[in-house]
């Protein structure tokens, strides 16, 4: 299901197709307005998520070309959140608006929904079909919340799956605590730097990781902690 997002912002982009890609979407980015428009009116896509604030052709005249040539479902982003902000994007014919204090599943949440309502998910289908994540003998299924690691089913608290979740959909890259506490902070444990680390010490047990010399999870001192896969 391929999706296109218009938006200057680089890392916002980064971060929303990083959490995307493995609930089974296809994230396709543009960076400024003119691009964006030409894109979204001349390729297929499942839905928009279109910035507001851009420099020189904005959302509302990026929204005017794509609604000018087609009825692809947008979700418009805005920084400011104003109410006006949101009146005149619905009126010019945006589906759904978002301020960019959102939290990732509120974002999939409201995609979803997005989405059923437009017809390209059935109303009987609640949910998306969500990719596993494979990281070495390691797996992980988003939806039901399952981790495998070898033929071992792993028994994890709500806040070490979350952990490992945010860790395995950025496979490879670091991920710094600031990062981690934003994208698990809704969950129900205390947040802060000290919790972090805690609950990376139990996961690594988890795993069996050594903690000297850890296989999995590695830890980049003053910046944060990465998933990798064994051997590489």
């Amino acid at each position: 299901m391929r999706l296109l997002i218009i938006d200057d912002d680089t890392e916002l982009c980064q971060l929303v197709a990083d959490y995307l890609k493995p609930m089974g979407f296809e994230v396709e980015m543009e960076h400024d307005g003119e691009h964006g428009a030409e894109r979204a009116t001349s390729e297929q896509w499942a839905a928009i998520i279109l910035d507001v604030m851009m420099p020189g052709c904005d959302g509302f005249e990026v929204l005017r070309r794509i609604r000018g040539k087609s009825k692809v479902p947008v979700m418009m982003l805005t920084g400011r959140g104003e109410e006006v902000d949101r009146i005149v994007g619905l009126e010019l014919g945006a589906d759904d608006y978002l301020p960019k204090t959102f939290s990732s599943r509120e974002l999939l949440a409201r995609l979803r929904a997005l989405l059923r309502r437009t017809g390209w998910i059935a109303e009987d289908s609640p949910h998306l079909a969500i990719k596993e994540i494979v990281v070495g003998e390691l797996r992980l299924n988003p939806e039901t919340h399952a981790v495998v690691l070898g033929a071992e089913a792993l028994q994890l608290t709500p806040a070490e799956f979350g952990l490992l979740l945010s860790l395995a959909k950025a496979h490879g890259r670091v991920k710094t605590r600031e990062q981690l506490i934003e994208e698990v902070a809704d969950r129900e444990w205390d947040v802060f730097d000290r919790a972090i680390d805690m609950h990376i010490s139990t996961l690594r047990k988890k795993l069996g990781d050594d903690p000297k010399d850890p296989r999995y999870i590695k830890t980049v001192r003053g910046y944060g902690y990465q998933l990798v896969t064994p051997g590489r």
